[in-house]
């Protein structure tokens, strides 16, 4: 047999096996997980409040402040991570600046979370007075966003053809035209795939609530006050599995942690599926 037939065969081998093998540890995760919660979750847990000492306290607070956390952490990351990631595709010149940017941005998108979580704390709790609250956790959470946002703005706009570009400014547009009407929406698609790999892990993150946001919910539900705290999902999980002694605790982190894996599939599924769509329209239909 030839020796490069051979050595096709074995590359595909190796690439089924391991395609097969993070399949099986996908499934099997997905099994364990949903198979031990999915019975611990009904109407009555994802409605009413978390209880300390009785069982059968619910997770609708948590589950609420997830959301509300996610939402206001987007509302002020996007601005400036997409603002930046434009300047860096299309304004920057190539420099000593714009390189010390590009290895800034690349070296904030590996710190640990919880270095944000006690820059967070130190910053907004302390210094600016905003306590430990849904506010100070946004804020937070928004400092972990931006690298990434950065990142995925700066490459999706440099995925689309420079014709587009340059077709734009032809006919007459301004540079904010060109960007706005035609860079955005062509390197849409890409961005809303990172928007979602943030949201996702802002779904799931723990070390930088639980220096900002706290371990605790307000009295009323829901509570949109910014300043209350807000305890999310992710971090109940955290305290039910090490320091509950509610005598229900298995249950409720396994309800939890279930519930918490649902929501982040549903998530990204209500924003995937309609970038494929858009994808789809904007390439006609192919």
């Amino acid at each position: 047999m030839n020796k490069n037939k051979l050595t096709d065969r074995i590359a595909t081998a190796y690439f089924w096996v391991t395609g097969l093998i993070i399949a099986f540890i996908l499934a099997w995760f997905l099994i364990r997980i949903l198979g031990d919660g999915l019975p611990h979750i009904s109407w009555k847990f994802l409605t009413t409040k978390s209880q300390d000492i009785i069982a059968g306290g619910g997770v609708g607070p948590q589950l609420f402040n997830s959301f509300y956390i996610l939402f206001l952490s987007l509302a002020f990351s996007l601005p400036i991570g997409i603002g930046a990631g434009v300047y860096l595709a299309i304004y920057a010149r190539k420099n000593k600046f714009t390189d010390l940017i590009r290895i800034s941005v690349e070296a904030l998108s590996s710190v640990p979370s919880i270095v944000f979580g006690l820059f967070g704390f130190l910053i907004f709790v302390n210094l600016m007075g905003l306590k430990i609250s849904i506010i100070s956790g946004s804020l937070a959470l928004s400092l972990l966003n931006l690298p990434v946002l950065v990142r995925v703005t700066e490459d999706s706009l440099r995925t689309v053809p420079e014709s587009y570009w340059e077709a734009s400014l032809a006919l007459g547009s301004t540079k904010w035209q060109a960007i706005r009407k035609v860079m955005l929406p062509a390197a849409l698609p890409n961005l809303i795939t990172g928007i979602t790999l943030v949201a996702g892990r802002a779904l799931g993150e723990t070390a930088i609530l639980i220096y900002t946001a706290g371990l605790s919910t307000s009295r009323h539900f829901p509570d949109f006050n910014p300043m209350a705290m807000g305890e999310t999902l992710a971090t109940h999980l955290w305290y039910i599995q090490s320091e509950a002694i509610v005598p229900d605790a298995k249950q409720i982190a396994q309800g939890s942690a279930a519930l918490l894996l649902l929501v982040v599939l549903v998530f990204n599924l209500l924003i995937v599926i309609p970038s494929r769509i858009y994808q789809r329209r904007l390439s006609g239909g192919k």
